[in-house]
Formats: C-alpha cells, sequence, structure tokens
C-alpha cells in the first residue's frame, strides 16, 4: 500500500480544508437572482399576452365594422349624392349672385328716388317752371343740398352771413347736436367729425 493513511480519513481532511461556504453563498445569491428575474419574465409575458388578445379583439372588431361600411356603401348612390349636393350649390350661388345685383339696383333707385323728392320738396307746392327759376344752382345751393340730403342743417350765425353752425339730427336719440364751425380748424378736420358724430 502506497499511502500511510487510511484514503477515507485523506479524503476528509482534504474536504475539510476547502472553503466552500462563500461558493454556496454565491450560488444561492444567483438562483434567487434567476427566480426573480424568471417571475419577471413571466409577468412581462403575461401582460404581453393580455395586450395582445385585446389587439386581437379590436382589429376583429374594426374588420367587422369595415366589412359592414363596404357592404352598405353604394358607389353610385353616393356619386348621386354628390352631384345632386353640387347641382344645390350651384343653385344657391346663383340666387344669392341674383340677391346681390337686385340689391344694388334697389338701392340705387332709392337714392334716386330720394334726390327726386329732395328736389320736389324744394320746389314747393306751386313746382314746375316757376319753382326751377327760383334754384340757384351755385356752389352755397349745392352744398345746402348735399349737407340736407345727409340730415344735416346748415344755419347762419351772427353778421358774416356765412354758414357757421350745423345741427345733426341723430335718428337714435331723436336729440339735435349744434356743432359750430369757426376757422380754428382745417375743413378736413370737420368733415372727419361729422362722419364720426353720423
Amino acid at each position: 500500500m502506497l499511502l500511510d493513511e487510511d484514503p477515507a480519513t485523506l479524503i476528509q481532511h482534504t474536504i475539510g480544508n476547502f472553503n466552500i461556504a462563500p461558493d454556496k453563498q454565491a450560488v444561492a445569491r444567483i438562483n434567487e437572482s434567476l427566480s426573480t428575474l424568471q417571475q419577471a419574465r413571466d409577468l412581462r409575458v403575461r401582460e404581453a399576452e393580455s395586450a395582445l388578445k385585446k389587439l386581437s379583439r379590436t382589429l376583429t372588431s374594426l374588420k367587422n365594422h369595415h366589412h359592414e361600411t363596404i357592404s352598405t356603401h353604394s358607389a353610385a348612390a353616393h356619386a348621386s349624392e354628390i352631384a345632386t349636393l353640387d347641382t344645390q350649390k350651384f343653385r344657391v350661388a346663383k340666387a344669392a349672385s341674383d340677391l346681390e345685383i337686385e340689391s344694388e339696383r334697389l338701392s340705387s333707385q332709392l337714392v334716386d328716388l330720394q334726390a327726386r323728392l329732395q328736389e320736389l320738396e324744394m320746389q314747393g307746392v306751386d313746382g314746375g317752371d316757376n319753382a326751377r327759376r327760383t334754384l340757384v344752382d351755385d356752389e352755397i345751393s349745392l352744398k345746402l343740398k348735399l349737407i340736407r340730403g345727409l340730415g344735416l342743417d346748415a344755419e347762419r350765425e351772427g353778421g358774416s352771413g356765412d354758414y357757421n353752425k350745423v345741427i345733426i339730427r341723430q335718428s337714435t336719440s331723436g336729440e339735435p347736436q349744434i356743432l359750430s364751425l369757426d376757422n380754428n380748424f382745417s375743413k378736413f378736420f370737420y368733415a372727419n367729425l361729422l362722419w364720426k358724430v353720423m
């Protein structure tokens, strides 16, 4: 026999000299990590399967809806409806254009009639050639016609004989507003002021 000691005793002493406790702890930690990873993987797989089932149900519903839409859709009826709507659109556009033209014509006619009415009122009851001969077609009378046509009255004040006061009759309140005209401001200023008041 080559060995002086019993081989079993020798093996036992050899095993006792090995320190395998840290290796066991490392293996235990690895097994625990593997178990945790497996659980997380299983959870993610279940979530993915649930999402896949949900998407599959949505896809099936959309396919059914698509098939129903295609089966109920009629290309000929759609084209006919579009043509009808186009015809109605053109009719409405033509009617709107005709109404706009008629409105412009009536507005022009109204202006002409108002001018004629003002002319007849200025002629008075007698009218005729005698009234026409009394009209003085100079600058002052034309300005007075224009001012009265706008709903304004011009009056003289003081001894200068010039029209230096304008009475504005407002249609909303019914109360007259008096505007004094003097040479402190330009004619352009007074024109703008009158337009804003009216």
